[in-house]
Order: C-alpha cells, then structure tokens, then sequence
C-alpha cells in the first residue's frame, strides 16, 4: 500500500501523524501539492510538487493511485475517484469514504456547493479538535494493519 496525500490543505498534525507511520512501518508516503512541501528526511517518504491550477494535484493521485492504496483527503471528488479505483479514501478528520458512503457524500457537498452559490452563507468546517485527529490515527492504523 502506498499513502497518497492531497496535501494542499491537509492540516500540519495530520501530516504529523503521517510522518510517524511512514517512518514506523515504512510504507511509502507522497505529499502531493501546488507547492513545495517539507518532509522529513526518510527514505519512503517524499513531496511531489504540481503545476499550479485547479485540481492538478487531485489528477496527479488519480492518475497514480493504484488499487489498494490510501489517499487522504477532505476533498470528496477525489475521494470518489480514488474509491471507484479500488483505493481507500482516508479525511483528516478520520472519515473513512466507502462505496457505500461515498455518492451520498458527495450529493451533500454538491448540495452545500449549491446552496453558497445562491448566496447563503453555509459556514465552513469546524476547527480539527482531539476526537478528529484520533479518529483519523485510529483508522490509519486499521487500514495499515490489513495492508500488512
């Protein structure tokens, strides 16, 4: 399994959390971004940095992502990409994205996309707390066991 992240906006303790399994089980991890981004100095884990623009770094995991990897991101139209390749769909927030979740997800977030559009301020997401970061830590280490 290779760990794929949309890592654009990927909060800085989960890319911490990350580190950590990369380095601890030594599965490779690629930070995908428009921009340059910092990792540590490990050997299976390393930055790919993308042209600017509207959703090169999501096309980049697609194109790449493979059956069985893991790619975390908050962003359900990538998460619907990679779950239609057979890949896991990991938020930061610990949201494991299924076939069977995934459509009604991404109804609900058309739904919102709509409802601004229009207009009506729908508020953004709440600050990442505890519960999201452990939640997050533990089904990466669910799906880090069944990989291994």
């Amino acid at each position: 399994m290779h760990i794929w992240v949309d890592a654009d906006a990927c909060p800085v303790v989960i890319k911490q959390i990350l580190f950590k399994a990369a380095a601890r089980t030594g599965l490779s991890l690629t930070l995908v971004a428009n921009q340059a981004i910092a990792t540590p100095p490990h050997k299976n884990i390393r930055s790919l940095q993308v042209a600017q623009g509207f959703d090169v770094a999501d096309n980049e995991i697609v194109r790449r992502a493979q059956a069985g990897d893991l790619v975390i991101t908050a962003d359900i139209p990538l998460a619907d990409e990679v779950v239609s390749k057979a890949c896991h769909a990991l938020s930061p927030r610990g949201e494991l994205y299924t076939k069977e979740n995934i459509k009604a997800r991404l109804n609900i977030r058309d739904f919102m996309d709509t409802m601004r559009a229009s207009g009506i301020d729908t508020g953004g997401p709440p600050p990442l707390n505890q519960s999201d970061r452990q939640a997050f830590a533990n089904h990466l280490d669910r799906l880090i066991a069944k990989a291994s």
